[in-house]
């Protein structure tokens, strides 16, 4: 819902047809399965994280309930009940389906006979060991507290005895009892997930059909999710939408929609994304202009009541450039205008000067936007330095792509979220970003030890490793870590951590 909220219908969606809610999104819409398929989920609600990208491709939804359980399966309960790849297998039509007994068919018929949500469990305890409905409640909060204290021990033994006695195999009921204890380490009631699994679908529609809307909203609502700002914008323009920067003309303090030349909707930046200007700074300058267009920056700081910190900001930001130019000419307009002692004035060029200013060069403009802003309209840092990774022999995240499972190779990127999930087993996860997509690097314990300081304070870092691929899912494993800052020396980004 927040993805068409006010700030965006107000300013753009004016047919009431658009008046859009969950309850009246388009549903089983195959674009948005398509698009969910191919794992083009950045910053939709769920399915988000590169693990959950990981499995998108293999997984493959194509209904609303294959997304329940994409939701569901990529939890540290399936994964340590082992219950992700028999379930993967069978989808695929790789392993057969089989079912213990009839009455358990019954249970696990619409997982493929794999249990995955935590009514399952309790069901199995249930039909196959005979477990009272009192019985199974308790085994239930035994999982919760399975990982907390380790004292389901004492339902293995009732478990186990009761499978046994309705005639299951012994390595049948200790299978399912390691499940149950995987359990513990966070399963989704069914519930749960397929109340997820509607939200996710419909940020995915959204995402789909209305992608400028959907990245204004995920914008102004930050900080949130796995992805920053620059990256939300990155991922925007690849399909498509016009992201215009943020301009004291025309922004409010958040991010809104324009028309464009052809109707379709443009984002316009925010004021909000501005480091060093709060909002009733922004809401003054959006007040002060609403009567007559501003002549320039001393006009501004008069009508706006804004001060040389606020007037500093902008121009750092390049919010002044309708009105004052670039940004070092707005810096010196800034400068010139401020109060100072008349014997300094002497040989000081005013605003009305035709004194040439020259603007910065690209590099210094990208190292200022995202000293500003954390995000650049320009071209991406490393088109800057692509020749120079040439000449090393790097590749781009889209040729990787294309690369036969198991050749050696090289990449670079900037760091934009690191990993390191309590079911890896120390494994960390990195995530590569260049001017042509994403790169997702896995880095095993051992080099983990020997390289930890790279991998944790550098911003830019270069990869030598080997790429894997399963179907549509690649992934380079990293055999060294280097280091890279040197090559964008200066440049100020900031990743989503999770270690």
């Amino acid at each position: 819902d927040q993805a068409v909220g006010k700030n965006v219908t107000s300013n753009f969606y004016s047919d009431p047809t658009l008046a859009l809610t969950i309850a009246n999104i388009p549903s089983e819409d195959p674009a948005t399965y398509e698009m969910i398929q191919k794992a083009d989920t950045i910053g939709v609600f769920q399915i988000e994280s590169r693990a959950q990208m990981a499995m998108l491709p293999r997984l493959k939804p194509a209904c609303f309930y294959d997304l329940v359980i994409q939701v569901a399966i990529v939890r540290p309960g399936p994964i340590q009940g082992n219950m992700v790849h028999p379930y993967l297998q069978r989808r695929r039509g790789l392993e057969p389906v089989v079912y213990p007994s009839e009455a358990l068919q019954k249970v696990l018929q619409r997982t493929l006979g794999v249990p995955i949500f935590q009514e399952q469990v309790m069901q199995i305890a249930m039909v196959a060991a005979g477990f009272s409905g009192s019985e199974a409640d308790i085994l239930r909060r035994s999982m919760a507290a399975w990982a907390r204290r380790g004292d389901m021990g004492h339902m293995r033994q009732r478990l186990v005895d009761g499978m046994l006695e309705r005639g299951y195999p012994h390595g049948f009921a200790m299978q399912i009892f390691e499940q149950i204890k995987g359990f513990g380490e966070y399963g989704f009631p069914e519930s749960h997930a397929a109340s997820f699994a509607l939200l996710a679908y419909v940020s995915a529609w959204l995402k789909c059909h209305h992608p400028a809307a959907f990245v204004c909203a995920l914008l102004n609502s930050q900080p949130m999710g796995f992805y920053q700002p620059a990256q939300l914008v990155q991922d925007a323009r690849r399909h498509g939408v016009t992201v215009l920067p943020a301009d004291v003309r025309y922004s409010d303090w958040d991010c809104t929609l324009e028309r464009g030349s052809r109707d379709d909707p443009q984002l316009r930046l925010g004021l909000r994304l501005i480091k060093g200007l709060g909002r009733a700074a922004a809401e003054r300058i959006s007040t002060a202009r609403a009567d007559t267009l501003f002549t320039g920056a001393q006009d501004l700081a008069t009508r706006a009541q804004l001060n040389r910190r606020e007037l500093a900001a902008l121009a750092e930001a390049a919010a002044l450039r309708g009105i004052a130019g670039h940004r070092h000419r707005a810096y010196w307009e800034i400068a010139a205008g401020e109060k100072q002692a008349p014997d300094l004035l002497q040989g000081i060029a005013r605003p009305d000067d035709n004194t040439t200013i020259r603007p910065a060069s690209e590099a210094d403009d990208l190292m200022a936007d995202y000293a500003a802003t954390g995000l650049t309209l320009g071209r991406h840092p490393l088109a800057l330095v692509r020749s120079a990774l040439q000449r090393r022999r790097f590749r781009t995240a889209q040729q990787l792509l294309r690369l036969q499972h198991g050749t050696h190779t090289r990449a670079c990127g900037l760091i934009t979220m690191r990993q390191r999930p309590m079911t890896a087993n120390g494994t960390i996860f990195l995530t590569l970003e260049d001017e042509t997509g994403h790169v997702n690097v896995v880095i095993w314990k051992r080099l983990w030890e020997r390289q930890r300081d790279i991998v944790l304070h550098a911003s830019l870092i270069a990869v030598d490793g080997t790429m894997e691929s399963d179907g549509e899912v690649y992934h380079l494993i990293a055999r060294q870590v280097h280091d890279f800052d040197h090559l964008l020396a200066g440049l100020q980004t900031r990743s989503r951590d999770f270690c």
